[in-house]
């Protein structure tokens, strides 16, 4: 495999950029898609590698977590099924197939994040309006999300919090953590599954998040002095500028 210290810098950006605005996944796909790996493999390579890291941001949002413990517990079983059900449904895409909506998928996934900070608002501003609950349709909305998250994953955060900005007008804290949480499910999931079937390549995955927590470290302690909006502008033209390559190659 070339490009390995490529992919490595890619994952602690990955890191970095997921503490501070999101989007990590537009840069460890396409490295590890440029190293040489297949864009399944490399799908779940990336999946695999991210994780962990996912699992700390949850952490921080742990009392959000605890002040929601009932809808928690609702929406952990489509978040887990929908997870497993994209993650099998990806292996199971025929690689050219894959290969061809790889870009389409990446261009969905830098308009999800454009939208970040329209949906945060959207959700403070909703904050204050009665609650309607709809119960079976936040479900079903999060198994769908789930299912896209298991497939290929970048964005469902922007999902999850337009979900509930829908369905379960909340804070913006703790929407947040709840979905912070649910990525942990619907990833983690995916990642077991990956792992199981022997489609990520462990040792590149395992350097990979190793980078990717130092990167997050990092983007923790920096968070406070950046603009997270700079910063995602900058992996969403990135991400634009693969997904036009990708496609030229065709």
């Amino acid at each position: 495999m070339h490009g390995f210290p490529f992919i490595i810098l890619a994952a602690f950006g990955a890191g970095f950029v997921n503490a501070v605005a999101g989007g990590g996944t537009l840069l460890t796909f396409p490295a590890l898609l440029y190293g040489g790996l297949s864009p399944i493999t490399a799908n779940a390579t990336s999946t695999v590698a991210i994780w962990p890291g996912s699992v700390m941001s949850s952490w921080a949002y742990r009392r959000q977590l605890s002040d929601n413990r009932r809808r928690v517990w609702i929406l952990s079983l489509p978040s887990l099924i929908g997870g497993l059900a994209g993650a099998i449904l990806l292996l199971n895409t025929p690689e050219t197939i894959f290969r061809y909506i790889v870009p389409f998928l990446i261009l969905i996934a830098c308009a999800l994040l454009l939208l970040n900070e329209p949906i945060g608002r959207w959700i403070s501003k909703r904050a204050d309006a009665n609650p309607k609950k709809h119960a079976a349709a936040l479900w079903l909305s999060q198994f769908a999300i789930g299912i896209y998250g298991g497939y290929f994953g970048a964005g469902i955060g922007i999902l999850m919090l337009a979900a509930m900005a829908i369905f379960l007008p909340e804070d913006l804290q703790a929407a947040n953590g709840m979905k912070n949480f649910f990525a942990v499910l619907i990833n983690g999931i995916a990642a077991i599954y990956f792992l199981i079937v022997g489609k990520a390549v462990l040792h590149i995955a395992l350097m990979m998040a190793l980078s990717a927590i130092v990167g997050g470290f990092v983007g923790a302690k920096t968070a406070q002095r950046m603009s997270p909006r700079i910063l995602r502008g900058a992996v969403v033209i990135f991400g634009v500028i693969v997904a036009v390559h990708l496609m030229m190659k065709k």
